[in-house]
């Protein structure tokens, strides 16, 4: 499932977030890279236990927090602390390739799955020229350069890149979610059927039978499928 999440920060958000990194110390973005994907990385990334890192992560945890699509479509076990990413003259680009399927949380010992892989844009489309997010596909393969403060949700299984940033730069934070359905085939099922009970109790109340009975079906599915 490919989603783009909207208005994940507020915009006191975004610009808090954009203050703090634009003095942030930047480094070499392939410390965080598997072998495979150090080859293809070429990008500047934040150290992850600086203050400025710390930081922002806090803000974007805390704004996904209350972000109820995101929950809906992503039922979220563990959340890989955010990092950031900027690309820009020299560092401007990163080449096809997969995410690593277990994250490990520095520090902690902790072992995330990268069931889905998410990019919140922290730049507006207008301040860099390339840039794009490209998810590979069979039959089609969308070029993503969203609004700041918008993410983009997808299969941490996606082959996907980074176009080369020709003018400006590019900076995002990216992360990983380990959901508590691991099968996307099933949050894809649970998250449409979250959106037509959502429709369905705005027209017709809490009260209604029809929405009482699909409440029940959700959570028996979401049960039945969760590893929580």
């Amino acid at each position: 499932m490919l989603l783009h999440l909207r208005q994940v920060l507020t915009p006191q958000e975004l610009a808090q977030a954009r203050e703090v990194l634009a003095a942030a110390p930047w480094g070499d973005g392939r410390v965080t890279a598997g072998v495979q994907s150090a080859l293809a990385k070429n990008n500047e990334q934040l150290p992850q236990g600086c203050e400025a890192s710390r930081n922002v992560q806090a803000l974007v945890l805390n704004a996904l927090q209350r972000h109820a699509m995101f929950f809906s479509a992503a039922l979220p076990r563990q959340i890989f602390p955010p990092l950031f990413n900027r690309y820009g003259g020299v560092t401007n680009a990163f080449a096809n390739h997969v995410d690593n399927a277990i994250r490990y949380v520095p520090g902690s010992g902790a072992r995330v799955r990268t069931d889905l892989s998410c990019t919140l844009f922290l730049s507006e489309p207008h301040e860099y020229d390339g840039g794009e997010l490209v998810i590979e596909d069979p039959f089609e393969s969308p070029r993503l350069k969203l609004p700041a403060g918008d993410m983009l949700l997808y299969p941490g299984t996606s082959v996907h890149r980074v176009e080369p940033v020709t003018r400006g730069q590019r900076i995002a934070s990216f992360f990983w979610v380990e959901s508590m359905v691991r099968s996307d085939e099933q949050r894809r099922l649970l998250f449409d059927l979250d959106a037509h009970l959502m429709r369905l109790r705005t027209e017709h109340g809490e009260a209604d039978a029809a929405a009482i009975g699909i409440t029940g079906t959700y959570h028996n599915l979401l049960r039945m499928w969760a590893n929580a």
